[in-house]
C-alpha cells in the first residue's frame, strides 16, 4: 500500500501567483510528485510579492525572491527553470508533460497555444494527461480574453455585494476566491484522475474564478433564485438562525450563534432571560428571522451585561455555539489549533533555519498528510528533475542555461 493518497502521481504545474498553485500544493500535500516549472532568473510572480521576505543565511537579510506570499502555497514542490518562450525549452516541457499524470496551468486563454502547449497538443502527446487550466473567465465566453485579479471576482461574482455593512458593500480580507478555486481545482483533477484510472484517458478540465466565485454564493445565490429577493449586507450578522452575529460584551466583542430551539433556550438560560421563550415572537427560529429586527436589539443589550470571558464560560456550559474574534497571536496561541497540529516548522535549505507553516488540515488515517517540505528556491531541482526525467546531462545542463532555456 502507497504512504501517501497520491503515490506515483507527477504533477506539472505551469501555475503562478495563488489559486492554481494551492491546488498543486494541496496535490504534493497528499503525495503528489508536484514539479513547479518557473522562469529563469524571475520564478512566479509571487516570489516578489513582499515584504515580508523568508530569512537568508545567518547575518545576510532576506531573500528578497522569496515572499511569503509564495510560501503560502508552495511547499512540498521541485523547482525547475525552464524558459516556455524559446524553442528547446517548449521541448523539455513537452518531454515532462510525456511523462505526467497532470499538467496545471492558469496563463491567459489561449497564450500557451502559440508555444504549441495547449491541451489538444500535450494530450495527443500524452492521452492519459490531465491537463487542467485556472483562468479569470474560462476558455469561452465573451470575457475569455480578459486578465483578472482575486478583488475583481470578489465583486463581479456577487461576493461584495452580500459582504459588508448596509452602506458599503466590501471583500472579504484573504484572496477567498482564489482559495476556493483552488480547492475546486484540486477536486476536479482528483475526479478526473479517478475518471483516468477507470477508461485510461484524461481530460481537459476549464476552471474559472469566476464561477467559483459565484458558486460558492450558495445559499445567497439559491434565497435570491427562489424568493427573487436581492440579500440585504448585515457586516457581522448571519442568514441562519438567529442569532447569528457578532455582540459586544462588557469588554470585547464574542460571535454568537443560536441555529436552532434547543441552542436558543440555552442561551436564554444561560442569560436568566427564559421569558423570551414565551415571546410567540422568539420561540421559534422561524419566528424569530421574521422578527430580527425586534429581538436583535434585546439580545444586544443582554450581551453587554457581562464581560467576554464570562459569556464563553456560561455559554459553554449551556452547549450554545460561541467564540472570541481572534488576532493571529491569539489563533496560534489557541490550545485547539495547537493541539490538532496546525502550526508546522519545517527545514529551510536556504538558509538553515525553522520555518514555521501552515499545516494541511486534512486528517487521513490510512495516509496521513505528513512530511511537510519548505516551498523551493528557484530553480532548486533543475538539474535533479532533468537529469532524472529527461536524460539531461551535467554538460547539457550548463549549454541550456548559457542560452538561457534554463
Amino acid at each position: 500500500m502507497p504512504s501517501t493518497a497520491l503515490a506515483g502521481i507527477r504533477v506539472l504545474d505551469l501555475s503562478r501567483i495563488l489559486a492554481a498553485p494551492l491546488a498543486t500544493q494541496m496535490l504534493a500535500d497528499l503525495g503528489a510528485d508536484v514539479i513547479k516549472v518557473e522562469r529563469p532568473g524571475t520564478g512566479d510572480d509571487s516570489r516578489t510579492y513582499g515584504p515580508p521576505f523568508a530569512p537568508g543565511p545567518e547575518g545576510e537579510g532576506d531573500r528578497t525572491d522569496t515572499a511569503a506570499f509564495y510560501l503560502a502555497c508552495n511547499r512540498n514542490k521541485r523547482s525547475v527553470t525552464v524558459n516556455h518562450a524559446t524553442a528547446e525549452g517548449q521541448e523539455l516541457i513537452r518531454a515532462l508533460a510525456a511523462r505526467s499524470d497532470v499538467l496545471v496551468e492558469n496563463f491567459r486563454a489561449g497564450t500557451l497555444a502559440k508555444y504549441g502547449l495547449d491541451q489538444e497538443s500535450l494530450r495527443e502527446l500524452n492521452p492519459r494527461l490531465v491537463y487542467l487550466s485556472v483562468t479569470g473567465f474560462g476558455q469561452t465566453g465573451p470575457y475569455a480574453g480578459r486578465p483578472g485579479y482575486d478583488g475583481i471576482f470578489q465583486a463581479m461574482s456577487g461576493m461584495m455585494s452580500v459582504s459588508g455593512h448596509p452602506e458599503e458593500p466590501m471583500k472579504v480580507g484573504v484572496s477567498m476566491v482564489d482559495i476556493l478555486t483552488g480547492l475546486y481545482a484540486a477536486t476536479a483533477v482528483l475526479a478526473a484522475l479517478r475518471h483516468r484510472d477507470v477508461t485510461g484517458e484524461g481530460q481537459f478540465i476549464d476552471l474559472s474564478l469566476l464561477d467559483c466565485g459565484l458558486a460558492s454564493l450558495s445559499h445567497f445565490a439559491m434565497n435570491y433564485l427562489v424568493s427573487g429577493e436581492v440579500p440585504e449586507r448585515r457586516g457581522n450578522g448571519g442568514y441562519g438562525g438567529i442569532p447569528s452575529q457578532a455582540f459586544q460584551c462588557a469588554d470585547k466583542p464574542i460571535f454568537l450563534v443560536a441555529g436552532n430551539d434547543k441552542q436558543f433556550a440555552g442561551f436564554c438560560a444561560a442569560a436568566g432571560r427564559t421569558d423570551l421563550l414565551q415571546d410567540p415572537r422568539f420561540a421559534t427560529t422561524s419566528a424569530r428571522i421574521a422578527h430580527r429586527v425586534e429581538i436583535l436589539p434585546v439580545l444586544a443589550g443582554v450581551l453587554r451585561t457581562r464581560t467576554r470571558d464570562e459569556w464563553l464560560a456560561v455559554l459553554d456550559e449551556h452547549d450554545v455555539p460561541a467564540g472570541p474574534f481572534n488576532e493571529l497571536p491569539d489563533v496560534f496561541a489557541d490550545p485547539q489549533i495547537r493541539h490538532r497540529g496546525m502550526l508546522v516548522e519545517v527545514e529551510d535549505p536556504v538558509s538553515g533555519r525553522r520555518l514555521p507553516m501552515l499545516a494541511n488540515p486534512i486528517r487521513l488515517t490510512g495516509t496521513p498528510v505528513e512530511g511537510h517540505v519548505a516551498p523551493p528556491a528557484l530553480g532548486e531541482h533543475t538539474a535533479e528533475v532533468l537529469g532524472e526525467l529527461v536524460g539531461v546531462t551535467e554538460g547539457q545542463l550548463v549549454e541550456l542555461r548559457g542560452r538561457g532555456v534554463v
